[in-house]
């Protein structure tokens, strides 16, 4: 079996099975349809737990490599037809709801604002760096890295006080002449902020697994903008296979797409790792909040630049500043350095499992 765990290696077995067999997915290796060894051969093979395997299947069939068949096995699933190339039935108006967890840890939380008030002392007078505070912005590529597996620098982090603050960022970085593609459906606020900045919208027919091939394919817009993860209120995840075809066109039509990640540490049994920003760095331009992950009045939310745009961002939009008060940005980078906001991410996510 051509298959190798590493027990050295720093990356756990079951992380380092699944980006094997995906990237023998990706590849071709594995084609669509074929059947991947039974979870207890991989296992045997492999001198790993039964676990391990299960760990890293899971992994790749939450996230639309792999799809898993009663009594049948796995079988590959990137690379195939997509599930339903209709656009979706026209769906009732609805707003997103941001209802405050009842698990959140406010002991913590205030043993975390109390120490900020006493080590930074004084400095949560000062005036932020336009981007946010080294401190934040740190804490935020080291919190990526580890749940999202993206790599970047903190200085091509920009901190604002809620995703609708970035996306008008976003409009204002490339322009009123930039024609912008959006999901329809999508969160109407998206629209209203682009067009509010005097950006051009089109509307790209959403069907049971993003957005219909079609339409990606014929669109000529300068930037996309997708919510992969439960887009809403179509409630749409894009698969893997749609990723990657999110990501073929931004690459070849020199065009950029957002990926606006919100709630994505929700997505899986484990780590969602297979960011789209994770296949075209250079193409991507990141975004998430905090709000979902941390709580609604927390309007924290950061966008990770691709390194081809930091430059244009610095000229043109270089000197705002930064909408998020220091304290604030000091209290989550805190509480993110420390560990408490991934263990109250895997509370919540291990009682959405028990739940589904």
């Amino acid at each position: 079996m051509k298959y190798r765990i590493d027990p050295s290696a720093p990356e756990s077995a079951y992380l380092q099975l699944y980006r094997q067999l995906r990237q023998d997915l990706v590849s071709g290796e594995l084609p669509f349809g074929t059947r991947l060894p039974s979870k207890r051969l991989l296992a045997g093979e492999l001198g790993v737990s039964l676990v391990t395997v299960e760990h890293a299947y899971a992994l790749l069939c939450d996230e639309g490599y792999v799809e898993a068949r009663e009594r049948s096995g796995y079988f590959a699933a990137f690379g195939g037809r997509p599930r339903k190339e209709t656009p979706l039935p026209p769906l009732p108006a609805a707003e997103s709801s941001e209802a405050p967890p009842e698990d959140f840890p406010f002991s913590v939380l205030a043993r975390t604002m109390r120490r900020v008030l006493s080590d930074y002392d004084r400095r949560i007078l000062l005036r932020s760096p336009g981007p946010g505070t080294p401190e934040l912005r740190a804490a935020i590529a080291a919190y990526i890295l580890r749940t999202r597996g993206l790599s970047v620098p903190p200085e091509r982090i920009v901190v604002g006080a809620g995703a609708e603050y970035l996306y008008s960022l976003i409009a204002q970085l490339f322009g009123r002449g930039t024609v912008f593609a959006l999901e329809d459906p999508c969160y109407r606020r998206i629209r209203q902020v682009y067009e509010a900045n005097g950006i051009r919208c089109l509307a790209l027919p959403m069907g049971e697994d993003g957005i219909v091939s079609p339409a990606l394919a014929s669109c000529e817009a300068g930037v996309l903008h997708v919510t992969p993860f439960e887009s809403f209120p179509s409630r749409v995840t894009a698969s893997a296979t749609k990723r990657h075809e999110y990501a073929a066109w931004a690459r070849g039509r020199d065009s950029f797409l957002v990926e606006d990640d919100y709630a994505s540490e929700f997505a899986s049994v484990t780590k969602q790792i297979d960011t789209i920003c994770s296949l075209a760095p250079e193409r991507v331009l990141y975004l998430n909040s905090f709000s979902r992950s941390f709580a609604p009045s927390m309007r924290t939310a950061f966008l990770v630049l691709p390194e081809g745009l930091l430059g244009l961002y610095r000229e043109r939009l270089g000197f705002y500043s930064c909408t998020v008060p220091v304290f604030e940005q000091y209290v989550l980078a805190e509480f993110i350095a420390s560990g408490e906001l991934e263990r109250f991410v895997n509370r919540r996510r291990r009682k959405i499992r028990q739940k589904g």
